[in-house]
């Protein structure tokens, strides 16, 4: 095997970021769940996904909790307003989310969703 192809092919197993988002994809791929880059804006809509942020950001001097949920195809920025914490939100955990996605700013977001901690 030649040096190049050797490294592609190592390159190629070191990607975790890929493989991730690969075993997300198949993991959240279930009847009724939409996957976040499909996902219709001003619908209803039912997503799966893991946290890979949550921050505080106040939004016109009212609280409000933002949370980055990751499918493997996509993001989505979750806000709830007047909350500070959830219990159970935090960063890697796995979320089920319904809601109506509109664009602020150019950042397709989701206000205030039903939410489900997935186990």
């Amino acid at each position: 095997m030649s040096k190049g192809r050797l490294r592609r092919s190592i390159s190629a197993w070191a990607n975790t970021a890929d493989q991730e988002a690969r075993d997300l994809r198949k993991e959240y791929a279930e009847a009724g769940v939409v996957d976040c880059a499909h996902a219709p804006d001003r619908e209803k809509v039912t997503l799966r996904g893991t946290l890979r942020t949550v921050t505080l950001r106040p939004r016109g001097g009212v609280p409000a909790l933002e949370a980055e949920l990751f499918d493997g195809t996509g993001t989505l920025t979750v806000v709830w307003l007047g909350r500070r914490r959830i219990a159970g939100i935090n960063p890697g955990r796995s979320l089920q989310v319904q809601g109506r996605i509109g664009v602020h700013d150019g950042v397709r977001t989701m206000y205030n969703p039903r939410y489900e901690l997935i186990p």
